[in-house]
């Protein structure tokens, strides 16, 4: 019985500092908790209206690239028709001028039937060469008008689309209480990634969750990651309610090195900060919905950050131990 006693008491001393080490050294294993607090269809309204923005301002900047080209082939095509103006002017003076009667009259003064025959052939080519060119004319012509047809609809486009992002930014306003403290971020510049909305979630998800991300999360997190970004990070996560975890389109990003700790402090909350304004900083390139960190959120839809009403009181929800991204 002692012996027993001794084997159990050597045996929990042994396996002791594993237990610890699981539940206290490797605060990565609890994933945090964001939705403990936050009321009832905040991100349901936070992702409409954000996303309604980004899709709108994508779209905007695809009609204005479309307006640039555009334009330039109004600017090339008006050269050409200035170029055939002239001509075709004279064309249509001489066509006026030698009618008919005065073609007629001058084969039926041809001296011999080679006479008739050459002065025939030339009138015909002459004719031909004349009708082309008119008829490249009035081809260029219409092609001018209809480029401009596609510059008025790409300008409706424009101003349909700013109304839009107008009436978005209100709702996300709304959303979280008004606006908010305006931030441009700051840190290294990232190239734009992929354009548009996020593609089907089918990439395994390279933290580990055994989950799926999309591309335009993978490019975020690549470029987090390369930009010097290397504590703790997980990304899909089943067991949300909505939200954009199980969609694989939002990662949380620890403030500590090792994972999800208490509210962050000295160079933890130092690494949060960076982090946040990085992806400020690059909202565009990366597709940016929205960033939430220390009790704020800051929407591409506002460009500002504002006091996050899903806080609760714990490190997790109040979002003071990670940094949440969400993407398009």
């Amino acid at each position: 019985m002692v012996t027993d006693k001794r084997s159990r008491r050597w045996w929990l001393i042994a396996v002791l500092p594993a237990i610890v080490a699981v539940f206290f050294a490797n605060p990565a294993a609890a994933e945090p908790d964001e939705d403990a607090g936050t009321p009832e269809g905040l991100k349901a309204a936070l992702e409409a209206a954000n996303r309604g923005y980004v899709d709108a301002r994508n779209t905007l900047e695809a009609s204005k690239a479309r307006q640039a080209e555009i334009v330039k082939k109004i600017d090339e095509t008006q050269q050409r028709v200035d170029a055939l103006t002239e001509t075709t002017r004279g064309l249509l003076v001489a066509a006026y001028r030698h009618n008919g009667l005065t073609t007629a009259a001058a084969l039926l003064s041809s001296g011999s039937a080679g006479q008739f025959i050459d002065r025939a052939t030339a009138a015909s080519e002459f004719a031909l060469h004349n009708n082309k060119q008119i008829k490249a004319y009035n081809e260029i012509n219409r092609d001018l008008a209809d480029q401009k047809k596609k510059l008025d609809a790409e300008i409706a486009v424009q101003e349909q689309q700013l109304a839009i992002m107008e009436q978005k930014k209100k709702d996300a306003e709304k959303a979280v209480g008004g606006a908010g403290q305006a931030s441009y971020g700051s840190g290294p510049a990232v190239a734009p990634g992929p354009g548009g909305k996020s593609g089907a979630c089918n990439i395994k998800d390279p933290t580990g969750t055994g989950g799926c991300i999309t591309n335009v999360l993978l490019y975020a997190y690549q470029q987090t990651k390369a930009a010097g970004f290397d504590h703790y990070v997980s990304c899909y996560r089943s067991a949300e309610d909505g939200g954009e975890h199980p969609r694989g389109r939002a990662c949380d990003w620890a403030a500590n090195k090792n994972g999800f700790a208490g509210a962050a402090g000295g160079a933890d909350y130092d690494y949060g900060q960076r982090l946040a304004n990085f992806y400020i900083k690059n909202s565009k390139s990366l597709n940016v919905l929205y960033v939430i960190w220390y009790k704020r959120i800051w929407q591409t839809a506002t460009g500002s950050w504002k006091n996050y009403s899903g806080a609760c009181g714990s490190p997790s929800c109040d979002h003071t131990n990670h940094v949440h991204l969400s993407v398009n």
